[in-house]
């Protein structure tokens, strides 16, 4: 409980960046999941929605180019969102440059769950108003997490994690044999190919709960409905807390022990 109260806080450890990591991959794969059974699109990821653009493009299919279009710039849109939230408080000396946007992100969740079947709308990129509310809160969540670890995790998109976990597992499964003749003999163990077991570590738990997430994601849209969000949304406002109140109590503080002039 004690690392959930500090998952958003300035100072970072190597554990709650993990833990975070995990809370968010296992959200982003609910948010992905979920989103495929209301609207038919994955919207957690870019990469096939710039294939969309493409391909309708060479195919003429406007409605199509328009949809990707409107996606991609709404994911763009929500990671600059984290960038102005980030540095805003930073200048600010706040300790909340973190959980600010995590804080935005459960606050669009909510309004998913709540309004969620009132977003069917189409927008004018040809596409409803729930796909750009999913890509902007999925691009807010990856570029915080991107800024927190310093560009070491990702929990929108499995492709980086699953790429990793293979080199790393190739390197574990290596036979280093026995040293050549010609080889240096002070070489040492720097010549030996050893796996990174912590980083293995790390990528295999983010590959298992952005799974987990896409099992209850599922689960929950199908039989619940936009309100199963709501849950997903409560745990990101309850991390993004903390550090929120913080701040808010700091004015306070500094009041207090103010002195007083003559």
């Amino acid at each position: 409980m004690r690392r959930l109260r500090h998952l958003t806080g300035q100072h970072r450890t190597l554990g709650t960046n993990r833990l975070l990591g995990a809370l968010l991959a296992f959200n982003a794969g609910a948010i992905n999941a979920g989103g495929f059974l209301v609207v038919g699109m994955y919207t957690s990821h870019m990469t096939g929605f710039a294939s969309m653009l493409a391909d309708s493009l060479v195919l003429g299919h406007m409605r199509l180019v328009l949809g990707a279009l409107g996606a991609m710039l709404a994911f763009v849109l929500g990671a600059a969102a984290t960038a102005l939230l980030v540095n805003w408080a930073r200048q600010r000396r706040l300790r909340s440059e973190y959980a600010l946007p995590l804080l935005a992100e459960a606050l669009l969740m909510l309004v998913f769950g709540l309004l969620g079947a009132t977003l069917g709308r189409e927008t004018p990129f040809a596409v409803p108003m729930t796909v750009l509310v999913l890509a902007f809160t999925m691009g807010l969540q990856n570029a915080l997490v991107t800024k927190i670890s310093a560009s070491q995790i990702r929990t929108t998109h499995m492709t980086g994690v699953i790429t990793d976990l293979g080199i790393e597992l190739g390197k574990l499964v290596y036979w280093n044999g026995r040293p050549r003749a010609g080889a240096v003999a002070d070489a040492g163990p720097q010549s030996q190919v050893r796996a990174n077991r912590v980083k293995m570590r790390l990528y295999a738990s983010l590959l298992l709960s952005f799974m987990g997430g896409g099992v209850v994601g599922a689960m929950g849209f199908k039989y619940v409905g936009f309100i199963w969000v709501l849950p997903l949304a409560a745990l990101l406002l309850m991390v993004s807390l903390p550090p929120l109140l913080a701040d808010l109590r700091k004015p306070a503080r500094r009041s207090r022990i103010a002195p007083t002039v003559p």
